[in-house]
């Protein structure tokens, strides 16, 4: 039976458990659940704090988990990434007072704060970089103002928040993250069973990017139909009863699907549809 740890907490936890419902495993039902067992897909389910997933998996004791790039990293545990999986995606940047520094060459000599010591502090072994490292559990833009640090180094989104505390982001991105599957590093990723979950995630990942798009075209206008429509591999093509028309199918990206309609139907093809797809395998 594959041993899956999950997210109990925060912003993995929901859209993590959204994931593997959609890709056919059973999920708890309520948030005091620590372990259920899927017995149908031979799965039991752990819900662990994030921060401590990689380390957990790391051990052997659990075969894979879901955990966030920057958790991994931070945790210095001995597990690679196997697949990333979109969601809840953040930036980190280092942020300080204006006029204080242009880049990461201009912290040496200071000190950081950060909730995440781990990355920051290989970030800047890195860059070599000598500034001092200040572990803090949250609300790192006050470091500054209370003279526990000269830096900080924080998820940005909008950058909001710090300009409300009069900082400002300074150089490049320490790194971006995302949530991950993560592996004991040196474990068999081929492994039947972990292959399968992959199999079903990417499955989900296709189904949330792609649509189904299905139109009737000329045939003297398939050609271009089919350059604006290329599909996977190749559309699906069909005669249809009236002479002179053929059905067409693909798959198409969501985000560009109104945008191919608008062009299909500028070369004449009509009766264009598109359909969710809810899972697929490639």
């Amino acid at each position: 039976m594959l041993r899956i740890a999950v997210p109990n907490k925060g912003s993995l936890s929901g859209p993590a458990a959204d994931m593997l419902h959609e890709a056919g495993y059973q999920q708890r039902r309520e948030s005091k659940e620590l372990r259920i067992v899927d017995p149908e897909n031979e799965v039991e389910f752990f819900y662990l704090r994030p921060r401590d997933i990689a380390i957990y998996v790391s051990s052997g004791r659990l075969d894979i988990g879901i955990t966030g790039r920057d958790l991994l990293i931070d945790s210095g545990a001995n597990a690679e990434e196997i697949l990333p999986l979109g969601f809840a995606r953040s930036t980190f940047r280092f942020a300080t007072k204006p006029g204080t520094a242009g880049g990461v060459e201009d912290l040496a000599g200071r000190t950081v704060a950060t909730s995440y010591e781990g990355i920051v502090a290989k970030h800047l072994a890195d860059k070599g970089v000598d500034a001092s490292v200040v572990h803090l559990d949250g609300a790192v833009e006050t470091a500054i103002e209370l003279g526990v640090a000269e830096v900080i180094a924080d998820v940005v989104e909008t950058g909001t928040s710090l300009r409300n505390a009069g900082l400002e982001v300074i150089g490049e991105p320490i790194m971006k993250s995302e949530a991950i599957v993560v592996r004991r590093t040196g474990a068999d990723v081929e492994e039947p069973k972990v292959q399968q979950f992959l199999r079903r995630l990417q499955g989900v990942l296709v189904a949330r990017t792609y649509v189904m798009m299905d139109y009737d075209c000329r045939v003297e206008q398939l050609e271009k139909a089919v350059a604006l429509t290329p599909g996977l591999e190749s559309p699906t093509v069909s005669p249809l009863h009236n002479e002179g028309w053929v059905a067409v199918r693909a798959m198409v990206p969501s985000k560009e699907a109104q945008r191919i309609m608008d062009d299909l139907y500028a070369i004449g093809a009509r009766a264009i549809l598109t359909t969710a797809i809810h899972a697929c395998r490639l």
